[in-house]
């Protein structure tokens, strides 16, 4: 039987040694490989089948990690982790204490550059090509691989924009395969089409910047890009390579259902198909309650529109998509200009639900503050995976919104604790606020079958008390609430479910703070200036001398794994938190 080349390949120097006609042995292995260990240990699969010869092509032709190599977002990069000195342990990917699901420059010398985000590459590269002209360096080679949809965000074009008037030694890849998680959407996306389909008229886009453009090349044939790679060495400035790929490429199921497929969970890793769940009823996910409570929101208030990122699938407005295509906006990878937007509708008179990643929402803290608060419009931010979001890690845990949000005036913050008091949220808003608000909710699956009830109106900045005890009060917001009912079940402790971050309920809190002697805060956000930090400081305010202790995620990045795991951790489990307030009865 014929040893496997990639058994053999360590690092990129291994790779380097290889005959240029083996490498499309190696090709079909490393795709092998990839599936195998996804199939059943999960994680993001087309985009790094769809890059598996870019990826060999470039740690050919490049002397990595001497040569900086920077992968946007970072889905794509399990091939790159592979080939350098992570293959005997990349069945540990998003595993707790394994490696990361994305580039990490704490995890390897060839992760030049940490991701997790669209459209940063180009920007990151030419810091690091500007970097190496001042120290007089002018052989290193810097290269940013980018999507078709992350490319048409803001900060890639901030960065092609700055590239152009540089001499720097930079190429920028774009692996154009008409998809990021979702179809790619937008004038940039038609553009790139009518470059492939030669039906392009006007002058080329990148060009126009000043770079040098070659393309766009077949990304599956080896000996074209290894040659056009090696010619690109030789050019100076900044250069733009178009790489046309196929996400998924390799497995038909993935190359036909690309959205699926782009982490499908455990499949068969010989068929392809994916592994069948025996149909149990079960909650339904947070996502999909807001997809469906919004079309049925929809159909009766005719003001109601949606906005999102490039996460349809994600967010579930997809649901609105499908049934009111008129209604809900997909405007790609463009968190600032979603915000903006939304802002722009408010205006007049539009019901403006804006739905992001909590993670994602970072990026248009400006915007929220100067577009959208001082206004007073009354947008609607719906932010989805809140909290912790599991094996995707620091990039994408949603700890911080209750932080950031908390400051800014004008703005209300709620925090549904399950499914019914999100649907209930999303109707008292859309009923008209004279201020923005943002409701915030986790990945994931609720804890309520019967989830679709009638709506009712939550009167804002009003908590509720959901469990009766003596001495010993604990304030929750949010879906850790059902952690700390399954702890204190037995115990003799009221439990309140406080909802509101902003307004805080002050009526609820005098009389919380003048029953009990001590009072513990939990929350699934960053303990530093979070929900915990707003009680403290109500407590200063008025003058209480109880007992406050704050729970919740500590002033560190975490990691990733699965969230139980994440919860056991940081002592927000079931039985931690069991015991920890045990000592107070």
């Amino acid at each position: 039987m014929k040893s496997k080349l990639l058994n053999h390949i360590n690092s990129p120097e291994d790779l380097r040694l290889l005959n240029q006609k083996d490498l499309p042995q190696l090709a079909r292995e490393l795709r092998e490989f990839i599936i195998n260990i996804v199939a059943t240990k999960e994680g993001h699969l087309g985009a790094s089948l769809g890059v598996v010869e870019l990826t060999i092509a470039l740690h050919y032709v490049f002397n990595t990690p001497d040569d900086q190599l920077i992968w946007d977002v970072g889905h794509q990069a399990y091939g790159h982790k592979i080939l350098t000195e992570r293959r005997k342990n990349f069945h540990t990917n998003r595993q707790i204490n394994g490696i990361s699901g994305f580039p990490k420059r704490s995890e390897s010398i060839y992760d030049t550059f940490g991701v997790g985000h669209a459209s940063t590459s180009i920007s990151a590269a030419l810091g690091m090509a500007i970097a190496s002209k001042l120290k007089g360096d002018f052989k290193r080679q810097h290269i940013a691989v980018i999507g078709d949809a992350s490319i048409a965000g803001g900060m890639a074009f901030e960065g092609l924009n700055h590239a152009g008037v540089t001499d720097t030694n930079l190429l920028v890849i774009l692996n154009d395969n008409a998809i990021g998680i979702d179809p790619s959407v937008g004038a940039l996306k038609q553009y790139l089409t009518n470059v492939k389909k030669g039906t392009q008229k006007q002058d080329n886009i990148f060009e126009a910047l000043n770079f040098n453009y070659s393309g766009p090349v077949d990304g599956h044939n080896l000996p074209k890009l290894i040659a056009e790679l090696e010619r690109l060495k030789t050019v100076d400035g900044p250069k733009f390579l178009h790489v046309i790929t196929t996400k998924g490429k390799g497995l038909k199921q993935a190359e036909e259902d690309q959205v699926k497929y782009h982490a499908p969970g455990k499949f068969n890793a010989k068929t392809g198909d994916l592994n069948i769940k025996k149909p149990t009823i079960e909650p339904p996910k947070y996502q999909d309650v807001f997809g469906h409570t919004i079309v049925e929101l929809a159909k009766t208030n005719k003001n109601i529109v949606g906005i999102t990122p490039a996460m349809p699938t994600g967010s579930s407005l997809k649901y609105m998509m499908s049934e009111m295509p008129d209604r809900a906006f997909d405007v790609g990878i463009a968190e600032q200009h979603a915000v903006t937007l939304a802002a722009g509708m408010a205006t007049q008179g539009l019901t403006v639900f804006c739905n992001i990643y909590s993670t994602f929402l970072q990026r248009a803290y400006d915007q929220i503050i100067h577009d959208v608060a001082i206004q007073k419009l009354p947008v609607i931010f719906c932010l989805d995976r809140s909290g912790l979001v599991g094996e995707d890690g620091a990039t994408h845990h949603g700890v911080f919104d209750l932080a950031y949000l908390r400051c800014i005036p004008n703005l209300i913050i709620f925090a549904p604790r399950n499914e019914i008091e999100l649907r209930n949220i999303m109707f008292t808003a859309q009923l008209g606020l004279e201020l923005p608000i943002a409701i915030r909710y986790p990945r994931g699956r609720g804890i309520t079958i019967d989830w679709k009830q009638p709506f009712s109106k939550i009167k804002i900045g009003e908590g509720i008390q959901l469990k009766e005890g003596e001495n010993l009060a604990v304030l929750s917001i949010g879906s850790i609430s059902k952690n700390v009912s399954e702890a204190i079940k037995n115990l003799n402790i009221s439990h309140f479910d406080m909802r509101f971050v902003k307004p805080l309920d002050a009526k609820l809190l005098h009389s919380i703070f003048t029953k009990n002697t001590t009072i513990i805060t939990i929350e699934d956000n960053s303990i530093a200036g979070g929900f915990g930090s707003a009680v403290l400081e109500f407590a200063a305010e008025h003058n209480y001398k109880n007992t406050i202790k704050t729970l919740g995620i500590p002033d560190k990045f975490m990691d990733h794994g699965k969230v139980d795991e994440l919860f056991q951790l940081i002592d927000l489990d079931f039985d931690s938190l069991r015991q920890f307030f045990s000592q107070f009865t």
